[in-house]
């Protein structure tokens, strides 16, 4: 062997040596799973197969503010609405709100309430579906049970037979509500701007005041279910407390007049992680206040508060960035706004140290607490004289600008903002979605999660659904933070070493 063969061989050897020395230090989950959308998390490993970083990516792009220029101002609400099948009513009401203001119209009072009927029945059984199927599964089944267990099958082995039915029938009677005012559940054809196209007949009203009550003792089970499950299990109350599922950030959400948690309509306000307001604002002046971030590794942006600036993935007292969602909806507000929730609210922050509370996985709790209020509100309005009055829509005159619709979604404040021509034709459209609002902060709980969890590159499939939890508690919608096809939900874990080489990869189909 001649010298310069000799020096090929033995570089290529160190080169072949260093790939897979690196290849033994990278982890990917991919896909992830039990939330909505397509995403995977990758794991860097250092030397001592601690983790260096690790990154919740989502890999699909979404074209919907793209692809909707040119369309009648009109079918935003039908065309969003496709954004996502499990949250579909909150795009079809922010977009019907944003028509409001680009037609510069008020809905009537009754249209108003019928809105709100739809919304909050929606709210409680989309915190319905978390609960059971998609978050409560790690808690009610147990985070290390075998995955093939860590569904609503598993669920209902653990809670019984009868209480399983009655989840799935509180939830189909629910969803009828939606389906009589919208046509069908998934895509309701319901909001016009200044009102809504169906009125309530006072003939059904019966069979909806029927519902609501069995709403609120829906409502109220799961709580008792939650605390006696979830809160009564010292190791689960540990783990929700623990540090490697807490973050020190800010937080927004809709408020009423009072300062109480409000779904449909409202100003926006912020608190620092120590509780003390931040802005308050009105929905058309959030662009003073809310911006997006970029990074090359995820199609999903990254929202900031504005004035504070962009400064990375960092909590803290001047951190810019923000959480949405049941939590921090709860951690903004000074109460409730019903009598079982403002009780359920007050023992919420009594049991885990006062407002607010910063542990990730407490959004399950909140969670259950903001399906009393739904319930409660919509037992409200259903007793409320004028839900019956024909007078369900105003017509609108003037010519069309600009429009901006906010609501809280059950993932967090979801924001459409239109611009048209004068004919009503979409020139700009502009949606910031509840999970865009929580990225920064999930991926900061994804990469705390894995260096909490992961040592000396050690890996379980019950370690890795922990790390999982850490977004999971945030409900998080990736179809409406992106959108693509194929329509499945892949979960990949992949581990890479120092240089960025793939070492391990585990899937999960």
């Amino acid at each position: 062997m001649d010298e310069t063969t000799k020096q090929v061989f033995n570089a290529g050897q160190i080169r072949a040596n260093a790939a897979y020395a690196a290849a033994k230090r990278n982890f990917t989950i991919d896909p992830i799973t039990r939330l909505e959308g397509h995403g995977k998390i990758d794991i860097y490993l250092d030397e001592k197969g601690d983790v260096e970083r690790a990154y919740f990516q989502v890999p699909e792009l979404r074209g919907f503010e793209v692809f909707s220029r040119g369309r009648p101002a009109e079918d935003m609400p039908q065309i969003t609405s496709r954004i996502c099948g499990v949250c579909p009513t909150a795009h079809h009401m922010a977009s019907t709100k944003a028509l409001d203001d680009l037609y510069q119209i008020a809905p009537t009072p009754a249209g108003r309430k019928i809105r709100e009927l739809v919304y909050h029945t929606f709210m409680l059984e989309d915190h319905a579906l978390h609960v059971f199927v998609l978050g409560g599964p790690d808690f009610i089944v147990g985070p290390e049970a075998p995955p093939a267990e860590r569904n609503i099958v598993g669920v209902i082995g653990k809670v019984g037979l009868e209480a399983g039915k009655r989840v799935i029938a509180t939830r189909r009677r629910l969803r009828e509500l939606i389906a009589y005012f919208g046509g069908k559940v998934v895509h309701p054809v319901l909001g016009q701007p200044g009102g809504v196209s169906k009125a309530l007949k006072k003939e059904d009203l019966p069979r909806f005041q029927e519902l609501a009550k069995d709403g609120v003792a829906f409502a109220e089970w799961t709580l008792q279910v939650f605390k006696q499950l979830v809160l009564g299990n010292p190791e689960y109350v540990k783990l929700i407390t623990s540090d490697t599922y807490t973050h020190r950030t800010c937080y927004m959400g809709m408020v009423d007049e009072h300062n109480r948690v409000s779904f449909y309509d409202g100003k926006l306000r912020v608190v620092d992680c120590e509780g003390e307001e931040v802005c308050k604002f009105e929905p058309r002046q959030y662009r003073d206040f809310v911006a997006e971030h970029v990074e090359p590794w995820s199609y999903m942006k990254f929202t900031f508060l504005k004035p504070r600036g962009w400064h990375g993935f960092v909590e803290g007292k001047d951190t810019s960035l923000y959480a949405v969602a049941p939590l921090a909806r709860l951690n903004v507000a000074e109460g409730m706004a019903t009598p079982k929730a403002q009780a359920a609210y007050e023992e919420f922050f009594k049991t885990l140290g006062g407002r607010p509370v910063h542990h990730t996985l407490a959004n399950h709790w909140a969670r259950v607490v903001e399906m009393l209020y739904a319930a409660e509100r919509i037992q409200e309005l259903v007793n409320d004289p004028e839900i019956t009055s024909p007078e369900v829509r105003r017509v609108p005159t003037a010519t069309p600008a600009e429009g901006i619709g906010v609501v809280e979604a059950p993932r967090g404040t979801l924001f459409h903002h239109y611009q048209t021509d004068k004919n009503g034709l979409i020139t700009m459209a502009n949606l910031i979605v509840a999970t865009g609002n929580n990225a920064a902060r999930i991926a900061l709980s994804v990469e705390k999660a894995a260096k909490g969890l992961i040592k000396q590159g050690q890996v379980s499939e019950g370690l890795l659904n922990r790390i999982e939890m850490a977004f999971r508690a945030y409900d998080p919608c990736l179809g409406c933070a992106t959108h693509a096809l194929p329509g499945h939900t892949p979960l990949k874990v992949r581990l890479l070493n120092p240089d960025h080489e793939l070492v391990r990869e585990i899937v999960q189909e």
